[in-house]
């Protein structure tokens, strides 16, 4: 605030610089004769420091303890414990100031300039702020949902003030500013379907075969009822391939359960297949060996 007091400048020097200075900012020089150091001051400092320390890890861990069962809950909770830290830094930072008795509404007067500068320059942690408030409250996903962003497929783990975390199955956090989220495909707004096809061969009678996978499917709700809520659905004939017929089949469940789903009706749907006696074709090579004369 008072580059004038360089200690290494000559008196021309700190002269010309004062005059810019306070030309340019007015009289800001006044701030640094504010501050007051004593033995008291140090020591409310310490002391505002250590207090506000004690209420941010008390605050964050009774957020942590709060398990709301609602996503838009969990979504909220993310966010005010993300904004803890930020609010904690700047009340800590002018309340020392004033501690130090520097008069904090000259400092936002003598500074307006400068603040107008930083707004610019942090013009997209504003953005990230606002965007993350309006994911939470126009409820375009929370806390616990499957969204795919780019590509990227995932279930959200935190929505902060800055940013977003999406982790993949294989445990791969991707962090994306909240500005910078768009076009998102929510997948757990809706139940996903599991799709499986079940190929038999030319020979097997087919509607023998519909018979025993339609029994077996009708059985998976009571077998995997945390997988399936409904009776899987017969969709019929789906194809004709070189040396298969496939058999279509349908299952609406959670996004999070979609490939659980079809490994559970393939592996039951092979079993009793198996104890049909009904053929699943491979490919198989016929080697033939020709002598020459």
């Amino acid at each position: 605030t008072n580059p004038s007091i360089i200690p290494f400048l000559p008196e021309s020097a700190k002269a010309g610089i004062r005059g810019t200075w306070n030309r340019l900012f007015g009289d800001v020089g006044k701030i640094s004769g504010t501050f007051t150091f004593n033995w008291a001051t140090i020591f409310q400092v310490i002391a505002i420091i250590l207090l506000i320390v004690v209420l941010t890890h008390l605050i964050l861990f009774i957020l942590e303890k709060i398990k709301p069962k609602k996503p838009k809950a969990k979504s909220a909770v993310s966010l005010a414990r993300s904004a803890v830290s930020y609010v904690a830094a700047i009340v800590g930072f002018f309340w020392c100031l004033s501690a130090l008795g520097v008069n904090l509404s000259t400092i936002f007067a003598s500074v307006g300039i400068i603040a107008l500068v930083i707004g610019f320059g942090a013009q997209s942690l504003v953005e990230d702020l606002v965007t993350g408030i309006f994911l939470v409250f126009e409820d375009q996903f929370n806390v616990g949902d499957i969204i795919e962003y780019n590509g990227f497929r995932g279930t959200v783990t935190s929505i902060g003030i800055r940013v977003t975390c999406i982790q993949d199955p294989a445990g791969n956090v991707k962090v994306v500013n909240n500005s910078d989220i768009r076009n998102v495909l929510n997948r757990s707004k809706n139940s996903s379907a599991a799709v499986c096809e079940i190929p038999i061969s030319y020979a097997a009678n087919i509607e023998e075969t519909e018979k025993v996978l339609i029994a077996i499917i009708e059985k998976l709700p009571e077998q995997y009822p945390d997988v399936f809520p409904t009776t899987p659905t017969y969709l019929g004939v789906s194809s004709f391939e070189a040396s298969s017929v496939n058999l279509k089949f349908v299952a609406k469940v959670d996004e999070a359960n979609i490939y659980k789903a079809q490994r559970l009706m393939n592996r039951e749907m092979k079993i009793g297949i198996d104890k049909a006696g009904v053929e699943i074709p491979f490919q198989q090579v016929v080697v033939h060996n020709a002598k020459g004369e």
